[in-house]
C-alpha cells in the first residue's frame, strides 16, 4: 500500500489557483522534495498533506484511507513541520513537549529522549520564545516526531537550521516516508530519492526521480 495517492490536488482562493489538479504518490519509506519559487503553492500542498487544510476539489489518500474524511485518525500517524514553528513562548523546550504530550495522549517518558534527538538537552528549561531561532526550529521538529509518525510533512524545515541541521533532518526521516519543501537543491539531492517542482501551482513533468540519493 502506497503512503500517499494524490490525484488532481486542486486548491482556490476566489479566482486564483493555489493549486492546480496536482498529482503525487509516496511509496513506504519514500522521500520526496518538493521545490518551487516562493508562491509557487509548496505550503499549500504540504498542509493539506499533513491534514491541516482541505483542498477544493481533487483526492487524497493516506495509508489507504481517505484524507478528507478521516483526518483524525490520520493525524496520529502524521508528523508536521510548518512554516512557522508554532512554539508556546514562554514555555520551556521541555514543558512544550510535554503540553503536546497531552494533546496526543503520548507517555512523558519519551521527552528527554527526543530533545536529546534534536540537540536540545542542554536548553531544556530555557522558555522557547529565548531560544534562537535555530534551536526553536529543532524544537518544532522535536514536537513533530515525539509521537512517532509514520509519515513526515516538512515545511522548509532547513530554513532557521544550523549547520549540523541537515543532519538532523537526515536522522528523523531515516524510517519513515517524508515530503519535504525546501529551495535547497543539494539538501534535495542528499536527503530524498524524488522530486516534484511546482510553478504557479502547477507540477512540472510530475515527479522526477534524482541522480543523486544520499
Amino acid at each position: 500500500m502506497r503512503t500517499i495517492v494524490a490525484h488532481k490536488l486542486t486548491q482556490r482562493f476566489g479566482s486564483d489557483f493555489a493549486l492546480d489538479a496536482v498529482d503525487l504518490t509516496l511509496d513506504p519509506g519514500e522521500h520526496l522534495a518538493v521545490l518551487g519559487e516562493n508562491g509557487a503553492g509548496k505550503t499549500t500542498l504540504l498542509r493539506i498533506l499533513a491534514t491541516a487544510a482541505k483542498p477544493t476539489s481533487g483526492s487524497l489518500e493516506i495509508f489507504g484511507l481517505d484524507a478528507l474524511r478521516e483526518r483524525k485518525e490520520l493525524r496520529a500517524r502524521i508528523g508536521f513541520v510548518a512554516h512557522a514553528p508554532g512554539l508556546y513562548p514562554a514555555l520551556s523546550s521541555t514543558e512544550n513537549l510535554e503540553f503536546f504530550c497531552s494533546l496526543q495522549g503520548i507517555e512523558r517518558a519519551r521527552v528527554p529522549e527526543t530533545l536529546a534527538l534534536v540537540g536540545l538537552t542542554d536548553v531544556a528549561r530555557r522558555p522557547a520564545g529565548r531560544l534562537s531561532r535555530g534551536e526553536q526550529q529543532r524544537l518544532a521538529i522535536g514536537r513533530a516526531v515525539l509521537h512517532d509518525p509514520q509519515l513526515l510533512v516538512l515545511d522548509e524545515p532547513d530554513a532557521s537550521l544550523d549547520s549540523g541541521g541537515s543532519d538532523l533532518l537526515v536522522k528523523v526521516m531515516h524510517g519513515r516516508s517524508a515530503v519535504l519543501a525546501t529551495h535547497d537543491q543539494a539538501l534535495a539531492n542528499r536527503l530524498c530519492q524524488r522530486t516534484l517542482v511546482l510553478r504557479s501551482g502547477r507540477s512540472l513533468d510530475g515527479q522526477t526521480r534524482l541522480q543523486v540519493v544520499r
